[in-house]
């Protein structure tokens, strides 16, 4: 039968997997640091997945497909151990106009270089997913195992060590040149709040991905976290968590991303105590 249907444009795709979370059919997933459409007959055509695409990557499509099957996303959310909902109640349909076009796409699909000093260049798109790799002199690449020193004026506090945005496991591409030859610090959300030596100590010469492996939604963390590391050259990850046993699940991710990658990658846990000490 010919119906409304999502279609993903794999060349406008970057992995970051927002529509995954988005669809509460669960009919998109990551495969291969690339959002997919898994089956025809998950996918309702309604089509809320699409504002939440940073690269407009997301239309609706009219072609044969099967039709949409309630009882099997109901099946195959509880398989995943989501929660089904109703469809007795359906979502006001999509505008199928074209949105509003700006140069470069959505803001938040643009890549952005800043120079040093702060200035950038911006080709276009939203700030809060653009990727941004930070290009002050003070990243110059350092040997595996070393950190650059701290540059600051006297008296002044010393710049951030951030070398890269985003930095939320949901919003980064799985591909990136910020993960190439990378030392990548995997970070819980409450290590920088705790440990007073954050910056110098633990972000310093690294890229970081921070997740929360208690309050986000992490259905697709593993799958985009086993692509990054499989698809770029990433020479080192760094797991940092408290010491609360809920955080735990951040260094079981790592050490089972690691393990599905196939690469040989160094790994090591940095556990934050309460009180802001290093175990």
């Amino acid at each position: 039968m010919k119906r409304n249907i999502i279609h993903i444009d794999q060349e406008k795709c970057n992995g970051c997997g927002l529509c995954v979370s988005a669809c509460a059919e669960g009919a998109i997933q990551l495969i291969d640091g690339k959002a997919r459409l898994v089956t025809d007959s998950y996918c309702d055509g309604l089509g809320a997945c699409l504002g939440h695409c940073p690269m407009d990557a997301i239309t609706i499509i009219e072609r044969d497909a099967d039709a949409f099957d309630e009882k099997a996303v109901e099946a195959h959310l509880e398989s995943q151990g989501r929660k089904p909902h109703s469809h007795a109640a359906p979502h006001p349909a999509p505008s199928l106009q074209p949105a509003p076009h700006h140069h470069g796409g959505c803001p938040g699909s643009a890549t952005r270089i800043l120079q040093p000093g702060g200035h950038s260049a911006p080709s276009g798109g939203c700030p809060g997913s653009m990727l941004q790799m930070l290009k002050q002199k003070r990243f110059q690449q350092q040997p595996a195992g070393e950190r650059p020193a701290a540059v600051s004026a006297a008296g002044a506090p010393p710049p951030s060590e951030l070398r890269q945005w985003p930095v939320q496991l949901h919003l980064v591409p799985v591909s990136s040149p910020a993960w190439e030859n990378a030392d990548l610090l995997l970070c819980a959300d409450c290590v920088p709040v705790a440990y007073a030596g954050f910056q110098q100590h633990l972000l310093r010469g690294r890229q970081i991905i921070i997740a929360c492996p208690k309050l986000d939604n992490t259905a697709n963390y593993l799958d985009k976290l086993t692509a990054i590391l499989r698809d770029n050259d990433v020479r080192s990850l760094a797991v940092a968590r408290m010491e609360v046993p809920c955080c735990s699940g951040l260094a079981r991710l790592a050490e089972n991303a690691v393990a599905a990658s196939g690469k040989d990658i160094p790994l090591e846990q940095i556990v934050v105590n309460i009180d802001g000490g290093l175990q």
